[in-house]
């Protein structure tokens, strides 16, 4: 939904808490400016794919009376916590300064019904233009232009330009917003390393074995040094073959150890639109590709920004959708008819591909026999929380990450900074290891409180009686001894 109005707008509410900026801002404060809004959530993928544009504005209008003002209006209990939206921020690169919409506050004084909306406001703070969904690059820039040459010839703009001071972090982490984990069968451990822009393999010390991408941001094949990835997240063992969901690429690539080069096999680095039939590999767009699972030549491909889960088979070369119709929401049945809603975590074990569906915060699995789609826990968009008890009555919160053994699923309960067990013949779903309010983690079987915490976790992975954890937001890799309970954080080396 878009429209062109001419309403007031309501001023942002006092003693609000500012994010990326130095300055309380007031509207009173933007007069003469041409202001945009952004109106978003840090988990929503379409919220994600409005970011770039956003940037290529600001950079576009940057010596121009124009603000752009983040308005986060959170959906989960976790992203309502101005420490969370502030690692949002760090991780996305976000320039403008951001608001935090407590209570949704802001949200509904403008009317706003779904994330993400923009909004902009004339140079005397009346709403102009109002648009729902991913931004629109040509209407936000024209509605720009004509705001700041009709007020140019009124005379009506700011003679000087407004200026925010970002706050700026220095993080001198070896690895930053680390997003999932492979384990090959010899033990080596791949790692998204994602606002690194590069994949790390690691020995079971956590010695570097391969750093596999140059650093910088891009879409480039070639080799390990000369490579380039953009924010990847999914990875995958095949043998001496890596296959990597390089999720703001839109890109599926490969990185071969016996040749030590990475290539393109499918995206061509453009946002895939939300219906696509898919196609040959490297012709075909993809949207953000977020995990990645493979079996006998298929590589399952969880589409998070088109809620589906798609399939690239090895020997055609073809990507093509398998599950889910596109339609964000939690429906089972054929796969073709299934819906699924921003699916980020994959893992096959035996003859199902189990998933994490991130905004129904749900655990669900394809049987690969018939292609029908089960839901093992989770209930809706706007049913999640930290319940644990039976599937039926059990909550999470934004899962992403999860593995799989005979008789456990273990699942990164990203909101809830914990590792849930779903034990597959109770159907009891436990809390191994949960976060608390001090931000130390009490573990199993101990007196011991004073362990890190986890903090948004991404992903999990078993190999030899030990957990593997992402622990995203902490920037590290997180290993808990499933024998003595030990939960230690690895050192790399």
């Amino acid at each position: 939904m878009f429209g062109f109005s001419t309403s007031k707008a309501p001023e942002f509410p006092p003693n609000s808490q500012w994010l990326n900026s130095d300055l309380q801002i007031s509207l009173s404060k933007l007069k003469g400016h041409v202001v945009v809004l952004d109106f978003w959530t840090y988990c929503c993928i379409n919220c994600m794919h409005t970011l770039p544009t956003l940037a290529r504005l600001e950079k576009q209008y940057s010596e121009k009376p124009v603000v752009f003002v983040g308005v986060h209006s959170g959906k989960f209990f976790t992203e309502q916590e101005p420490k969370n939206i502030q690692s949002a921020i760090s991780r996305y690169e976000i320039e403008h300064p951001v608001v935090v919409d407590q209570k949704m506050q802001i949200w509904q004084s403008y009317g706003v019904q779904a994330w993400p909306t923009i909004i902009i406001l004339d140079p005397s703070g009346n709403v102009i233009y109002h648009q729902s969904g991913e931004a629109r690059y040509e209407e936000i820039s024209d509605t720009i232009d004509v705001l700041l040459e009709t007020n140019q010839r009124k005379g009506t703009l700011a003679k000087e330009h407004f200026k925010i001071h970002k706050k700026t972090t220095s993080s001198q982490n070896s690895i930053s917003f680390p997003g999932k984990i492979s384990i090959s069968k010899s033990g080596k451990i791949a790692l998204s390393d994602s606002n690194h822009n590069r994949i790390l393999v690691l020995d079971s010390s956590g010695n570097i074995l391969h750093k596999i991408g140059s650093g910088a941001a891009g879409l480039a094949d070639g080799s390990f040094v000369s490579a380039k990835f953009f924010r990847p997240q999914g990875i995958v063992w095949d043998e001496e073959v890596l296959f990597v969901a390089d999720t703001e690429n839109h890109a599926l690539r490969k990185i071969d150890f016996s040749e030590l080069n990475v290539v393109t096999l499918a995206g061509n680095g453009r946002q895939g639109p939300w219906r696509s039939y898919g196609g040959k590999g490297i012709e075909t767009e993809l949207c953000s590709p977020w995990d990645i699972a493979i079996k006998n030549g298929l590589v399952y491909i969880a589409m998070a920004g088109n809620h589906q889960i798609w399939t690239y088979d090895v020997q055609s070369e073809m990507v093509l959708p398998f599950a889910g119709t596109g339609q964000e929401n939690i429906i089972d049945g054929p796969a073709k008819s299934a819906q699924l809603a921003q699916p980020s975590g994959l893992y096959l074990y035996g003859d199902y591909l189990y998933f994490v569906d991130s905004e129904v915060s749900a655990v669900r699995r394809i049987d690969l026999t018939n292609n029908q789609v089960q839901t093992i826990v989770g209930r809706g968009l706007f049913e999640f929380g930290h319940e644990d008890g039976h599937v039926d009555d059990s909550l999470f919160q934004h899962p992403l990450g999860l593995c799989v053994t005979k008789d456990s699923i273990f699942v990164a309960d990203t909101y809830n900074s914990s590792i849930r067990v779903i034990d597959l013949q109770s159907m009891q779903v436990y809390t191994l290891i949960g976060k608390t309010l001090t931000g130390t983690v009490c573990l199993p079987q101990t007196t011991s409180c004073d362990i890190l915490g986890l903090y948004e976790p991404s992903d999990v992975k078993i190999h030899d009686g030990k957990l593997y954890i992402a622990d995203t937001n902490n920037h590290l890799i997180r290993v808990f001894d499933l024998q003595s309970n030990v939960l230690e954080t690895m050192e790399i080396n």
